[in-house]
């Protein structure tokens, strides 16, 4: 590279000073002899480095040394016959996603006198993109087995219904009453698998309303209930006080609830503590310099026998499951629900500390938006 700027010389710097006057995206440039010439703060926090006074004059390559990408994406500025008008460029060690544009600095005379990148983070359009795709191909999958469920169902009513009509024929032979019995018995829990499935891969349409949780709660347990024997289990429901009321569909958030104290019930045999928590959280998103986001956390936690660490990993599974009897769906449609709330649900367990299931919402969601 031939120097045609001095280091800290005035003129050419107002090159360089003048690129930025009224950008709002982030931008760097350098001089041609491979100093720094300004990098606003816009680009210090994408690029999540930290400012230091003699950034500007030292070579660019010292000051982005972090960033080996960005530092590739720059070094070609003065090689490229034609510099890319918009490109991107994926920041894997910081889970960043930016778009770019390359341009020359030149003086009055047409000189390069330096480069400038121009860029953005892209990472939530990104991500926003990413969560569209695989909803797509998540909707065509669930057409494919909405289409296969519907076809299961009517031959295994049949079985259950002749099944029926046989026994009631051989009412004096105990051998074929027993495996009647439990052809009955399959093909009611085969019917119950595909109908978990359908309501699976159906697409969620939220009902949105203001929604009380402190009345879905207490719903839940109730219909829990019906769902596993209780026992001598005792179930403790600590809410914040004034929790205030979510953007929520109501009978789709019952639905998360009462299948986590079914599987608490479960897990506990008719004895033991479930204590359901719910109160009022900011999260924070430093990442992308955003205002935090209100949101209630509802914990509910079990002091049962817990789930090996090997395990967790895969609860959320479609048909992954440890119960003799269970579909595997259970926690992967609640999973389903909260991530059409804008939420998330994390999980905690080990062999002999029981279980805690926390879900996080934000209390104003755009869970419409991309339904």
């Amino acid at each position: 590279m031939v120097n045609t700027a001095r280091r800290g010389s005035a003129p050419h710097d107002r090159f360089f000073r003048n690129i930025v006057d009224g950008m709002r995206n982030a931008v760097i440039a350098i001089r041609r002899d491979g100093s720094m010439a300004l990098m606003n703060d816009e680009a210090y926090r994408i690029f999540a480095l930290t400012r230091r006074d003699d950034d500007i004059g030292r070579p660019f390559t010292e000051v982005l040394r972090d960033r080996p990408d960005a530092i590739r994406a720059l070094a070609g500025a003065f090689e490229l016959s034609h510099l890319p008008n918009r490109a991107e460029l994926r920041l894997k060690d910081i889970d960043r996603v930016i778009g770019y544009t390359l341009s020359q600095v030149r003086d009055d005379r047409g000189e390069a006198i330096g480069a400038a990148m121009f860029f953005k983070d892209l990472t939530q359009v990104e991500q926003l993109e990413e969560r569209e795709r695989l909803r797509d191909r998540l909707a065509s999958l669930g057409e494919m087995a909405a289409g296969i469920a519907h076809e299961l169902k009517n031959p295994l009513a049949g079985i259950e219904v002749m099944a029926g009509l046989l026994r009631r024929q051989v009412p004096d032979s105990k051998d074929a009453q027993s495996l009647l019995a439990d052809i009955i018995s399959e093909a009611k829990l085969a019917n119950a698998i595909v109908v978990e499935m359908l309501e699976f891969v159906r697409p969620i349409r939220l009902e949105v309303e203001r929604t009380e949780l402190s009345e879905v709660l207490h719903q839940a347990i109730t219909l829990a209930e019906t769902k596993a024997s209780r026992g001598d289990i005792s179930v403790e429901l600590n809410m914040a006080p004034n929790l205030p009321a979510i953007d929520g569909d109501r009978h789709q958030l019952c639905q998360v609830f009462t299948n986590l104290l079914t599987n608490a019930f479960e897990a506990l045999d008719g004895k033991g503590v479930i204590a359901i928590t719910a109160a009022v959280a900011a999260i924070e998103d430093r990442a992308f310099a955003q205002p935090p986001t209100p949101t209630v956390v509802v914990d509910v936690a079990d002091n049962g026998p817990g789930v090996p660490a090997e395990l967790t990993d895969r609860i959320f599974n479609p048909f992954f499951t440890t119960k003799p009897q269970g579909s595997g769906l259970g926690l992967a449609i609640v999973s389903k629900i909260v991530d059409a709330h804008d939420g998330r649900i994390d999980v905690t367990s080990s062999p002999g500390t029981g279980t805690r299931f926390r879900i996080t919402v934000p209390i104003t969601s755009a869970a419409g938006w991309f339904k």
